[in-house]
């Protein structure tokens, strides 16, 4: 079958790298091509070249037959590609609604036809199986919903080639069964699909054939079938991964350094995410002792990263009792938690953990001034050597302290915001979605500097929508359920089943109660 999108030779080079050094890809109708490599491999910017958001500096490209040199985004998109970008771009002041259908607004008699509107951004919402009314503000969506509202977005236009990057990072195997289904179908319709994702497990379900880049350069193409697991992460890294997760030895957890009873969300109904039953009223209620990794499951919009903001203070709440070391605390801002030893390395490190424009040591010491700072002046000599300390303690590889964040790959990015909270003297770390977005190397890094912190008496909290990563490095796991804490389960008995059933289990729950 002839090839929908070829590129052949590309190269592209920015000062000091080159991104791109010959690389090739050819993307058949009707397949779904998958696109793999670590951070920094160039995966990123080959679809940017094919998006038109940049230009190689040379190779060639063809589409449907023809040259394919896009002038810009909206050149590509006119010829027919559509891209779901990994670092999202939703118009916060705007409503689910108008996001969907910008520039396309339907309208009557000069206005726009909200009947209409909300009709048509219904039925794409429900195909990507988001319950969320369309005049919701986008401001109030969690990540995982935008995303969702992302992805139907792209649905909305009809596309001859849809690129996917990291689609499902922030969704649980509920929404990301769901995309698969919508991609079957497209694929089905003759829709070619570019794939990108370090989540090697949804590769084998949803993927044809695979091409690997590393440092830029074409490694292989192959049908997926033909290459096992354990072979494609050594295409990708240039090395062999011994196993997924690093081990740890079991050992008996301190004493308790925080304690919830009761934490109630402010803004939604009874405390927890919309339609939260009743029953949910008195709250969320658990604790971390010292030496423990306990994750935190649920499906989207079961109240988990929201309970965790609310504990930071970084969203309000309607009451609750916290505890420090046994000691009651009021933590009413987060400059109160980060005094009292808790941090939180939020869902979204670049829009809401990083300054990106500013260097690693300006990150590393933005919650810890007092620290690097005498008579209210920064010293300077005192914050570059922190960040030292901290580079070389996480192993943030990097061409210097003095490099700006924005041009770091996402497992350095997501050291440098927990280099920030060690700094700080942080003694309970809040981490959600701790990979998202990261290679299937700085993956392993990030567990062991987790299962690192631990052992020194750090407690973790940890967020994921990836099952088998909190299964792979937590000692518990509370599952979260419409708002609710509904089970904490020990290691020994994970399974993955068992946890899905009891995610799923206040929402069956909830849609009983609305049965007349």
């Amino acid at each position: 079958m002839d090839a929908l999108l070829t590129a052949s030779g590309l190269v592209k080079r920015y000062p000091g790298v080159t991104a791109l050094d010959g690389a090739d890809l050819d993307v058949r109708p009707g397949e779904v091509h998958v696109l793999v490599g670590e951070n920094g491999a160039g995966k990123s910017t080959l679809v940017r070249c094919m998006t038109g958001v940049e230009r190689p500096d040379s190779g060639t490209m063809t589409f449907a037959g023809a040259a394919h040199a896009p002038a810009n985004a909206a050149a590509a998109l006119r010829a027919g590609i559509q891209v779901v970008h990994q670092e999202l771009t939703p118009i916060p002041g705007l409503t689910v609604g108008e996001n969907l259908f910008l520039q396309r607004l339907p309208r009557r008699f000069g206005v726009v036809d909200r009947r209409v509107l909300d009709r048509r951004c219904r039925a794409l919402l429900d195909e990507v199986g988001l319950d969320v009314p369309p005049h919701t503000r986008m401001e109030r969506l969690g990540i995982a919903q935008v995303q969702l509202v992302e992805i139907a977005k792209a649905l909305s236009q009809e596309a001859r080639l849809l690129i996917l990057d990291e689609p499902t990072a922030t969704l649980t195997s509920r929404e990301s069964g769901r995309l698969f289904e919508i991609l079957r179908r497209l694929t089905g319709r003759g829709v070619a699909v570019v794939y990108i994702s370090h989540h090697l497990e949804e590769l084998y379900e949803i993927g044809d054939r695979v091409t690997v880049l590393r440092n830029g350069r074409h490694v292989t193409t192959r049908p997926l079938r033909e290459v096992e697991p354990a072979e494609l992460v050594r295409l990708m890294v240039g090395r062999d991964l011994a196993q997924e997760f690093p081990t740890r030895e079991p050992s008996e957890p301190g004493e308790e350094l925080l304690r919830v009873e009761g934490l109630r969300v402010r803004g939604t109904p009874a405390g927890g995410p919309a339609g939260t039953p009743a029953g949910a009223s008195e709250g969320v209620s658990f604790g971390v002792r010292s030496g423990e990794i306990v994750g935190v499951a649920g499906l989207v919009g079961a109240g988990r990263s929201e309970t965790m903001r609310a504990l930071f203070a970084a969203d309000r709440s309607d009451g609750g009792r916290i505890e420090v070391r046994g000691r009651p605390v009021r933590i009413r801002h987060p400059r109160h938690a980060v005094a009292r030893g808790i941090g939180l390395l939020t869902e979204d490190r670049k829009a809401q953990g990083l300054a990106l424009s500013l260097p690693i040591t300006a990150n590393v010491s933005l919650a810890s001034l007092g620290k690097v700072s005498r008579a209210g002046l920064l010293r300077s000599g005192a914050e570059t050597r922190a960040a030292e300390t901290m580079a070389e303690r996480l192993r943030i590889r990097s061409a210097g302290v003095r490099q700006v964040v924005r041009t770091l790959s996402g497992g350095n990015q997501q050291k440098v915001v927990l280099a920030r909270w060690l700094q700080a003297g942080t003694d309970v770390l809040i981490i959600d979605e701790p990979t998202r977005g990261i290679d299937v190397g700085a993956r392993y890094e990030i567990h062991r500097l987790l299962m690192d912190l631990a052992d020194e008496g750090k407690a973790l909290l940890v967020v994921s929508s990836d099952l088998p990563e909190l299964m792979g490095v937590c000692d518990r796991i509370l599952v979260f359920s419409r708002g609710r804490v509904v089970a904490d389960v020990p290691r020994t008995e994970f399974d993955a089943e068992h946890i899905l059933t009891l995610a799923y289990s206040g929402f069956l729950q909830g849609k009983e109660a609305e049965r007349p």
